[in-house]
Parts: structure tokens; C-alpha cells; sequence
């Protein structure tokens, strides 16, 4: 299964759907989705509310693997079922789309104008969960917000450090040094973060692939030698907060960089809606990304 699975990933046509909100941003994916703070009470009756929106968007017709190559869950979706079935092995099974796992704890307190990854002690069980889940790849954020040296080497050093952890367990690691798309040097901290990703893919061994998933670069096609790199799988990129419509058009312009949009996906989907149209929605929005990575 994983080497048909690293197939479809390295090569395959399409996109990385993401669908792993968690606590932090549960409450406005929701929000966004219809769902007001004051219709649920206490965390267990959010996240089976989310996991209804979750489902909705797994179950729909549009979203298959002619267009969508991954998704990324959260922990509690990985624990949870669709259909019968543990969503990793829904998606795999029934839809012949790959299922990766959020696995960071948050964001750490701003410091050198970066957000490392708060720490993880309980990573290996987690790992061992996500391996008996059948979850091929992982998935793990940190921001940079400033064009800082020394704040960019923690974070690309602390991403890689967690990343052979994984690369241990058996599960592919999607970097995700997220560059802040209001940052005002973003450029600059692209090209800063472009030289420490280098340094580290050149040190890795033969059997230690990543994947990386990057804000879409100020510069078209700036990451073409992270996408060229025999180390990495893929390289996906993140909407940031951009429109789906913004997001796609800058991604346009960035050849061999796919997407793996969270809220960009999900724009303009409601509750109320009813599945024809909620299904037509969703089909047009995934038809866009996907002609946007497939550029």
C-alpha cells in the first residue's frame, strides 16, 4: 500500500485536500461553515459537529481521486468514522485518495520573529496510532513572520529534527514552515527559508523522503529547486488566508506546485445548503484548485 500510495503522491495529478483544523480553529471553521458558537456547547458536541462538516465533504461525489491526490486530518478524524469505516481507510479504500495526519501541538509564543512548533512528548505514540490507522504521511506548521537568520534556522532545524522522527516511524513528514503572507520582507524571508531547506535536503539519506508545504512564493516558480530535489515528494502549498480565487491564480503561476488548501477548499460551503447545490459548489471549487496544480 505505501509504495502504490508514494506513487500517487509523487506523481500523481492533482491536489492535497486539508482538513485538519483543530481546537484553536475549530470554532471558526465552523463559524465560516454556518454553525454559530452558541448552537453547541463544550468541545465533544463541536467536534462532532465538525466532524458532520468533515463527512459532508468526504462523502460528496465531487471529491474523489480524479482531482485530489491526499488529505490531511486531524487526530480526532483519524479516530473517527465515516460510513463505517476510520476515515484514513474510507479515503484510501473508497475514494483511492491518500490520508496524512496533522501531528504538531501548535504554535509556540513569537520569538526572532518566528513561531516554532510548541513540544511534543507524546509524538511516538501518536506516530504508532497514525501507523495502525493507516496514515501514509504527516503533517506539522510553524510561521515565520519576519526575514530573521537565526529565527528561520530554528525553525527549518526543528522541522527536520521532528521530520526524522517520522521518517523513523515509517510515515512521510510534510514540512510546513509557513511563511506569513502579510509579513512585510516576505520575500526576503522566502529566500532565507529557500537556502536552509536546501542545507538540510542535501544531508538527508537515501531512504528519508519529505515532502514540504509552502506559503505560494512572492517570486513565480522561486521553489522550482525544492520541487526538482531527488529528496522530496512533493512540494504543496498553503492558501495563507488568500480567496480561493487569489490562491488559485498565484498558484498558476508557480509550475509543479500543488495545493493543499484548507480554506480555500471549504469557501462558500454552508450547512443550509442542499446537497445539489452544496455538491456543485464544492465541484467547482475542487476543478479550479485542480486546474491550478496541474499548470
Amino acid at each position: 500500500m505505501q509504495k502504490e500510495q508514494l506513487e500517487i503522491v509523487k506523481n500523481g495529478q492533482g491536489f492535497i485536500a486539508a482538513l485538519d483544523q483543530s481546537g484553536g480553529s475549530t470554532p471558526a471553521a465552523l463559524a465560516l461553515y454556518g454553525v454559530s458558537e452558541d448552537s453547541y456547547s463544550g468541545e465533544d458536541e463541536m467536534f462532532d459537529l465538525v466532524h458532520e462538516m468533515r463527512t459532508r465533504i468526504v462523502t460528496s461525489p465531487a471529491f474523489n481521486s480524479d482531482s485530489i491526490l491526499g488529505a490531511i486530518l486531524f487526530e480526532q478524524t483519524m479516530d473517527r468514522k465515516v460510513e463505517g469505516l476510520f476515515t484514513p481507510d474510507y479515503l484510501w479504500e473508497k475514494k483511492g485518495i491518500v490520508p496524512f495526519l496533522k501531528v504538531d501541538k501548535g504554535l509556540a509564543e513569537e520569538a526572532d520573529g518566528v513561531q516554532l512548533m510548541k513540544p511534543n512528548p507524546g509524538l511516538d505514540e501518536l506516530l504508532k496510532r497514525a501507523n495502525e490507522r493507516h496514515i501514509f504521511g504527516t503533517k506539522m506548521r510553524s510561521v515565520i513572520k519576519e526575514a530573521n537568520p537565526e529565527g528561520i534556522k530554528k525553525v527549518v532545524d526543528q522541522q527536520f529534527e521532528v521530520g526524522k522522527q517520522i521518517i523513523a516511524a515509517g510515515l512521510v513528514p510534510i514540512i510546513e514552515p509557513e511563511v506569513d503572507i502579510n509579513s512585510k520582507d516576505k520575500e526576503k524571508s522566502e529566500e532565507l527559508l529557500k537556502q536552509e531547506l536546501l542545507n538540510h535536503l542535501d544531508k538527508l539519506g537515501e531512504n528519508e523522503p519529505v515532502m514540504l508545504k509552502l506559503s505560494i512564493p512572492s517570486v513565480d516558480n522561486f521553489y522550482k529547486e525544492l520541487i526538482e530535489h531527488p529528496k522530496v515528494v512533493r512540494v504543496v502549498a498553503l492558501s495563507g488566508g488568500y480567496t480561493r480565487e487569489k490562491a488559485d491564480e498565484k498558484l498558476l503561476a508557480n509550475h509543479g506546485l500543488i495545493a493543499s488548501f484548507s480554506r480555500a477548499l471549504s469557501e462558500g460551503l454552508s450547512v443550509s445548503q442542499s446537497d445539489e447545490d452544496y455538491n456543485k459548489l464544492l465541484e467547482e471549487s475542487i476543478k479550479k484548485i485542480y486546474e491550478a496544480s496541474i499548470a
